[in-house]
């Protein structure tokens, strides 16, 4: 009933112009990307397009993994659209306080060998250009992106491959807080077998070659950011496609 639910959520494109979505996303408008109408059009983006448009069924990612490799992700389940409340931990919540809980959506992936699961998430903030900015600008300062103590959930839906998917196991992690749209985006890997990992590593270290972390072997800092850019592309991407004009 819960997956069902989540499933009818919509992300709003009714009244956003054409043009100003496609400033944001190519920067051929007058007002250029990051215009005040463009991000106020791309805060609109949870109530209009079906769940599917950005979390789909299947998810390729082509040369996404270790040196190159393709990957190709499966999901599992869709959490209900919620508050933030349970989604972050502690500090986290609080790091992202400044910027609001308009909208969360999250969903779990599983990938082709069924070894590694990921939650993916996509918040909706309540926040204007200016604070999106200056969150952003904190992050990157105090490296709270990397904070082992800043991790966001996973989303362990039972019967699923995820369900042994809880704090203990969260392994490698990413979160983009994006300036031209009023979100952020991120995700979090980790074993599909449900096994403890002693240091949770950010994505961006797990990615190295030289990274010797279980996190890092295993190429799940690539499983975590791989999706979090597919479901980022994948935001444009749908805005694109709705509200392109016919020619």
């Amino acid at each position: 009933m819960a997956v069902t639910a989540a499933t009818c959520v919509v992300l709003g494109l009714g009244l956003i112009g054409g043009a100003v979505t496609g400033s944001w996303l190519t920067g051929d408008d007058a007002d250029g990307p990051g215009s005040p109408g463009a991000f106020t059009a791309a805060g609109e983006l949870w109530h209009g397009v079906p769940v599917d448009r950005l979390f789909p069924p299947t998810v390729r990612g082509d040369g996404a993994g270790p040196g190159g490799s393709d990957r190709t992700w499966t999901r599992i389940a869709v959490a209900p659209d919620t508050g933030c409340k349970d989604a972050f931990d502690p500090l986290l919540r609080q790091a992202l306080a400044p910027v609001g809980c308009l909208r969360l959506l999250r969903a779990t992936y599983v990938d082709a060998t069924r070894s590694h699961v990921t939650t993916v998430g996509l918040l909706f903030t309540k926040a204007d250009a200016a604070g999106m900015t200056s969150l952003k600008a904190r992050f990157r300062k105090e490296g709270l992106d990397r904070r082992t103590d800043l991790l966001p959930l996973p989303y362990a839906a039972k019967g699923t491959d995820a369900e042994g998917f809880g704090k203990n196991q969260r392994a490698s992690w990413t979160l983009s807080v994006l300036t031209d749209a009023p979100a952020v985006v991120y995700a979090v890997s980790g074993f599909a077998d449900g096994r403890t990992v002693a240091g949770p590593q950010p994505a961006a270290d797990a990615m190295k070659p030289d990274s010797t972390t279980a996190a890092a072997q295993a190429g799940l800092g690539h499983e975590a950011k791989g999706l979090a850019d597919r479901v980022e592309r994948g935001l444009r991407k749908t805005v694109t496609s709705t509200t392109e004009k016919p020619s």
